[in-house]
């Protein structure tokens, strides 16, 4: 992989069959483009930089890996997006993918980008690992910032950056977009409604084989828990609200691997954690993720009946079936004698890449977004901690919060 700050994110999805792991190329063709609907919160933006009412948001990607081809079909295909640049440190990568999507500039770095062709919102796909510099250096020169997770690579660094944006009159977002789909606001609703009674617990799991083409989730900065657990925390805190601590241990199962880009490499960071908050009220929930998880399922969850987030109260349950990047639906069981019925059974109107495209849109009519970026630093602080409670063997204390109900 290459040093520079600008080495591509290619994305952590992966694709397992019965059998083996599908190639980079066979998920991007087999998991394309799936749909463009999203959820917007009708409150206004405050301290926004000014964007001309009805203006299309000039957006320029950065990052041209494989995750880029979920996210340049979706935004290409946004009413509210002209879509200006692409950028990737492997040059033919931004241009092939400037060429496929009808973008009118691509640049071989950050520095190129910024001092070419204008535009409003930067969307980062590159390394995790180097989300934080690249981010502060797109709000120094005065331009908005999708970013996909984590926004940076700890909670002092992401509250500098917001606190930069607020300092410019700038925005600044962090993946995941999991609060926009139905299935979400099924279950805040049910939650918020007292369906379940008084809460209790909760749980959630998201693993795979762990990905083969680029050392980066490995390395020192990556890991599960940005890659993966960031979905279920995400998730679980803005159904129960923000966690109070955290305990934590965190494992290396696998102490080697082989990828595309380095070959055999040293596992550094965590591929297998369980993380347990404690969200007030005696609410309790825990989270496992990693890259050793066999799931007969595959990645899409193809054929999966089963749920990947489970809450319970004393009047009931409820189950999201499919991943939260991914949702199929919800099932809700508030009777001793009847089985659980299934809700938002709507898989289509929601995808995981829709993120910058919904950023895009808010920024185009003034609608704040349902996502945050104080949900997205939460989350990162509770990686953060998690990581020190396996290394102190404590419960760490939070100091970040979010707007909560998020629905």
């Amino acid at each position: 992989m290459d040093d520079s700050p600008l080495n591509n994110h290619n994305h952590q999805f992966f694709i397992m069959s019965r059998k083996n792991i599908i190639s980079r190329q066979k998920f991007i063709q087999q998991f394309g483009m799936a749909g463009a609907a999203w959820v917007l919160s009708p409150k206004s933006f405050e301290g926004m930089g000014k964007i001309e009412s009805g203006k299309k948001i000039r957006v320029a990607v950065i990052g041209c890996g494989s995750v880029s081809n979920r996210y340049l079909p979706h935004l290409s295909e946004s009413p509210y997006v002209e879509l200006v640049s692409t950028c990737d440190i492997i040059y033919d990568r931004a241009i092939q993918q400037a060429k496929a999507f009808n973008v009118p500039n691509h640049y071989p770095h950050i520095d190129k980008m910024l001092a070419g062709a204008p535009f409003d919102l930067m969307v980062n796909l590159t390394d995790m690992q180097v989300h934080g510099a690249l981010n502060r250096q797109a709000l120094l020169a005065a331009k908005h910032v999708w970013s996909e997770k984590p926004m940076a690579n700890t909670y002092k660094e992401g509250r500098a950056l917001l606190d930069l944006a607020k300092s410019k009159g700038l925005r600044i977002w962090g993946a995941p977009a999991v609060v926009n789909s139905p299935q979400f606001a099924f279950m805040s609703k049910a939650i918020q409604d007292g369906k379940l009674g008084r809460i209790s617990s909760a749980h959630a799991h998201y693993g795979h084989l762990g990905p083969t083409w680029s050392a980066f989730f490995y390395e020192k900065g990556g890991g599960s828990l940005p890659d993966l657990g960031v979905y279920n925390l995400a998730t679980l805190t803005g159904l129960l609200g923000p966690a109070k601590s955290v305990i934590a241990m965190t494992s290396i199962v696998t102490p080697t691997r082989v990828t595309d880009n380095k070959g055999e490499i040293k596992v550094e960071a965590e591929d297998n954690a369980i993380v347990v908050m404690d969200h007030g009220n005696g609410i309790l929930s825990n989270v496992q993720c990693g890259f050793n998880y066999f799931d007969p399922y595959g990645h899409d969850g193809k054929g999966q009946d089963r749920p990947t987030i489970s809450i319970w109260g004393t009047k009931g349950n409820m189950a999201l079936v499919g991943y939260d990047w991914a949702p199929f639906g919800v099932d809700l069981a508030i009777s001793y004698t009847e089985k659980p019925i299934r809700y938002a059974e709507d898989p289509g109107t929601y995808v995981w890449q829709q993120g910058a495209s919904v950023i895009a849109e808010s920024l185009a009519t003034g609608q704040e977004p349902l996502i945050a970026a104080e949900h997205a630093l939460h989350v990162l602080e509770i990686i953060e901690a998690a990581r020190d409670s396996q290394a102190n063997g404590k419960r760490i204390h939070l100091q970040s919060t979010f707007k909560w109900p998020v629905v």
